[in-house]
């Protein structure tokens, strides 16, 4: 990794990291030093703040804790940091306690940003958590074949999650939602204000996906 970055920003190319581990706390001197001659956009990947439920669904991978962690790392040194809370689990993770817990514990980190989705089930994947999910949890089985059926995949197939705008933490009464259809909503963060991106430099490509949302700060 130390030398793709290298390569990258001696090249003039902007670069972006999405990550579900801590190693990236190796780089971050070449980081730094990379952003000041191109944009540099860093993410960790954190979906779940129950620890139990955390390493029944990533096992091998760091904790939570561990995550945030790296993210609080980053932000000292000056870096943005967005925290891609992705998916949500329906019938898991999207209740209101649980979304309000992880959206406090993502700003007391210093995210710059939250960055959420539903849960899209791929062929492969979706066989894979099935018997997970029949395993660990098979009440939830008949629920999650009913809300995944072809024709209710997203958001209005996964009723307890399809606004999940409604279920996060009051952002307060400057907070504005700004709906762009089904499957893209923008609503503000109660979390450090991100910096303002450069005009004319693109993200990185994870922030375009059509699916995804981003939570800012209010101004």
């Amino acid at each position: 990794m130390p030398g793709v970055i290298a390569a990258l920003a001696d090249s003039g190319t902007p670069l972006s990291i999405l990550t579900k581990g801590t190693l990236i706390r190796r780089d971050l001197d070449l980081l730094v030093e990379a952003s000041t001659l191109v944009p540099v956009d860093l993410a960790l990947s954190i979906a779940i703040y129950d620890d139990e439920l955390q390493s029944a669904v990533e096992p091998g991978t760091p904790s939570t804790a561990a995550r945030l962690a790296t993210v609080t790392a980053i932000r000292e040194r000056g870096l943005r940091c967005s925290v891609f809370m992705m998916p949500i689990l329906p019938f898991l993770t999207d209740t209101r306690a649980h979304l309000d817990d992880a959206l406090r514990q993502a700003k007391a980190a210093g995210a710059s940003d939250v960055m959420y989705t539903a849960l899209h089930l791929r062929p492969g994947v979706r066989d894979w958590f099935m018997q997970w999910l029949a395993r660990d949890h098979p009440d939830l089985v008949p629920r999650y074949h009913e809300a995944l059926r072809p024709q209710r995949l997203r958001p209005q197939g996964l009723p307890a999650m399809a606004r999940p705008s409604d279920q996060a933490a009051d952002p307060g009464p400057r907070a504005r939602a700004r709906n762009r259809g089904p499957r893209h909503r923008r609503c503000p963060l109660p979390c450090a204000r991100p910096a303002r991106r450069r005009p004319g430099i693109p993200g990185p490509a994870c922030a375009g996906r059509r699916d995804a949302h981003r939570r800012r700060a209010p101004s």
